[in-house]
């Protein structure tokens, strides 16, 4: 008989359970326990946040490999495969070992009933122990207090910022949001709170927590410098650290300093000398990833929210591109789309827009079509797939062009499924 693939095993956990999301820590800590998972021996660094998780984890991940130290990452949701989510020493967790993970969690959760991503983390967790990891990185998937990862005690906690976002499960406004991401707090532990204007329930909830808070603009902070970005550290002792002038304008400098403080909570600085090294360069997947083909520019960000796409309009004025810039655009239908076109519509010459088949959270291309009439905007092409409309909107781009794709995960997946098989074609 015919073990079953990494690819069986995800479609059985898709249907185990009776709902996709279902918060709460009792289930998974219960499997965690039998599994003996609960007390990593290695540090944890555990971050929250509406928009600037991944660029924390990746910031995070570059640096202490940079110091020769084998990390564990987690992170959700992934692009291309499943394996992206659970890293280990810079590289994806190979499907063999994941099998191996969802077999011994199956066996131990007897009848206790498992979400999707509730496997997934444990999964991570597991192979981190297995493979005795010196750093564990865990990035929140939903919220805070009731997400998986929450079962872990981290040693320093990171919250980014703070906006709508996910409201049918995290509440509705941004006190009820902050008092959620807040939840990965602890008494006593570091945490690096890189939230702009934070909101008082989020003010209300570090000073509940106990935490030992290190606030963006008192602790730590960020500046605008020639060529880059600049900013300073609480380093020990609560000396402040001065910062050397880093250009990535594919990061955000706040989100930046934001990994660098945590490492220095953690007693793990790294140094200007490291910080030069690693971070001009570091170019995360889908975060303002920037690619050419046949003289056209691709800018793909998976910004979703309205936040997001601020932040991406922020990066589309600072690189201006000089030519059309054409968008490639899908979204789900619970995101507030409207206030996304506002946002961007007047940097976009031409819109491509795509249905997505099988995705049932997504919008119908028709529907953002007639939001985007309703501000004003004219040309407008409707797709069938993502596929097609990144085919039409390459046909009409011309060399020095920018074609900007962004609105969903599965947007940018798509795109770069679809990159691939151009760049094959080159």
């Amino acid at each position: 008989m015919t073990e079953p693939s990494l690819a069986d095993w995800l479609a059985r956990l898709e249907a185990l359970h009776p709902r996709e999301i279902e918060l709460g820590l009792d289930r998974v800590a219960s499997v965690a326990a039998r599994l003996h998972l609960l007390a990593p021996s290695a540090p944890v660094i555990t971050v929250a946040g509406t928009n600037g998780k991944g660029s924390v984890v990746g910031a995070l991940e570059a640096l202490l490999t940079h110091k020769g130290l084998c990390v564990g990452v987690y992170t959700s949701p992934h692009l291309l495969c499943f394996n992206e989510r659970i890293r280990i020493g810079s590289r994806n967790v190979d499907d063999t070992d994941i099998i191996a993970a969802f077999e011994a969690i199956d066996a131990a959760r007897g009848d206790v009933s498992l979400t999707y991503f509730e496997f997934a983390t444990l999964a991570g967790l597991f192979l981190f122990k297995r493979r005795a990891v010196d750093v564990v990185v865990l990035e929140v998937g939903l919220g805070g207090r009731l997400d998986a990862v929450n079962i872990i005690d981290p040693s320093v906690a990171v919250i980014t910022s703070i906006a709508l976002d996910h409201q049918d499960w995290l509440g509705d406004s941004l006190d009820a949001i902050a008092r959620e991401k807040a939840g990965i707090l602890r008494p006593a532990i570091p945490a690096v709170i890189a939230c702009n204007a934070p909101p008082a329930g989020l003010t209300a909830a570090v000073a509940a927590s106990g935490a030992r808070a290190h606030w963006l603009g008192e602790a730590f902070g960020v500046e605008s410098a020639a060529g880059g970005g600049a900013g300073w550290l609480a380093s020990a002792g609560g000396k402040q650290r001065r910062l050397p002038v880093i250009h990535n304008p594919a990061l955000l400098a706040q989100n930046l300093c934001a990994a660098l403080q945590a490492l220095e909570c953690l007693g793990m600085p790294a140094s200007d000398t490291e910080l030069l090294e690693v971070l001009p360069a570091l170019q995360l997947p889908g975060r303002r990833q920037q690619v050419t083909v046949g003289g056209v520019r691709v800018l793909l960000d998976v910004a979703h929210n309205p936040a997001a796409v601020a932040r991406l309009v922020e990066f589309l004025e600072t690189e201006p591109c000089g030519q059309k810039t054409i968008a490639v655009f899908s979204a789900m239908a619970d995101k507030d789309i409207a206030a996304m076109l506002e946002l961007v519509k007047r940097h976009v010459d031409g819109w491509f827009l795509a249905d997505q088949p099988g995705n049932a959270r997504a919008a119908s291309a028709a529907s953002i079509a007639a939001q985007l009439r309703d501000v004003g905007v004219g040309m407008i092409s409707v797709s069938r797939n993502l596929r097609q409309a990144l085919a039409r909107a390459r046909s009409v781009a011309a060399p020095g062009d920018r074609l900007l794709v962004f609105g969903s995960f599965h947007t940018v997946a798509a795109a770069l499924t679809w990159l691939s098989r151009e760049q094959e074609k080159a």
